[in-house]
């Protein structure tokens, strides 16, 4: 049976996930946030970036935001994975960044060192529990993550990915600032000087998604966020986007294997 349970932390920058997939596979998407997930037991496989992948028990996957990829278990008996989703500018806060424009970035999409992934295990058992003192919870997060960093992280400059006289990210700071709006093409193409064939066709071969794919995900992610932050579903259905709460319900459901209440609950 797939289960499913998310946590808060003391920072809303620094999020939980804990879960035990059976049956539910992750079609193609891409997160907001980093990914940093502990395979617990069993095996997952996933693709990115053209190629195939298997994580199993003792190692971590590091996916960065933006990132295209799938996910599902290689083995009947399914897997089971404590997660940490972490905004980017909570790690860019980590590594010290002092230039615009830099970006952190890890050296390996695999990592397999039992004593980094035995400390972000306890780590993420830790934060879960609610009988550490405030400042614990504060400061632990700082400690057990500087040391995947150090040995596994580095800075670079990060280049902007171009849509006409644009980049993606301006684009996904135009839509998260309308997301509540019936988005047309020709008003995304017009931000990029480009006509709307051109566009599309550049945006497809940048992202991979199709301009509405991409905004359903980016949708459902913002949605996340909120959920996590205290706001019920009915709020949060209009606020990125969807006519009603069945539909935002049923979208979420199926993108993330449980429902928008579900979430909330868990505050």
């Amino acid at each position: 049976m797939d289960t499913v349970h998310y946590y808060n932390t003391a920072d809303s920058a620094l999020n939980l996930i804990e879960a035990n997939y059976h049956k539910f596979a992750f079609q193609r998407h891409y997160h907001l946030d980093y990914h940093i997930g502990l395979i617990t037991q069993g095996e997952q496989k996933f693709h990115t970036k053209g190629s195939s992948h298997h994580v199993g028990s003792g190692q971590i996957v590091i996916m960065p935001p933006d990132e295209l990829h799938d996910g599902h278990s290689q083995l009947d008996s399914g897997y089971q994975v404590r997660v940490f989703a972490i905004e980017p500018h909570w790690l860019s806060d980590l590594a010290d960044l002092k230039q615009s424009g830099q970006m952190m970035r890890f050296n390996q999409l695999i990592i397999s060192e039992r004593a980094v992934f035995s400390q972000l295990f306890n780590l993420h058992r830790a934060l879960s529990q609610d009988n550490l003192s405030q400042l614990e919870k504060d400061c632990l997060p700082y400690q057990g993550l500087s040391h995947l960093f150090t040995h596994y992280g580095s800075v670079q400059q990060k280049d902007p990915i171009a849509l006409g006289n644009q980049s993606l990210a301006t684009l996904k700071d135009y839509l998260l600032a309308n997301l509540d709006q019936a988005v047309r093409l020709d008003q995304l193409s017009d931000l990029c000087q480009l006509s709307p064939t051109q566009f599309q066709r550049h945006f497809k071969a940048k992202t991979g998604f199709t301009p509405y794919a991409w905004l359903s995900r980016l949708r459902l992610e913002q949605g996340m966020k909120l959920l996590k932050s205290g706001y019920k579903g009915t709020q949060v259905a209009h606020q990125v986007g969807f006519y009603d709460q069945a539909h935002f319900s049923k979208a979420f459901k199926m993108t993330y294997g449980v429902s928008p209440s579900y979430i909330s609950g868990c505050q």
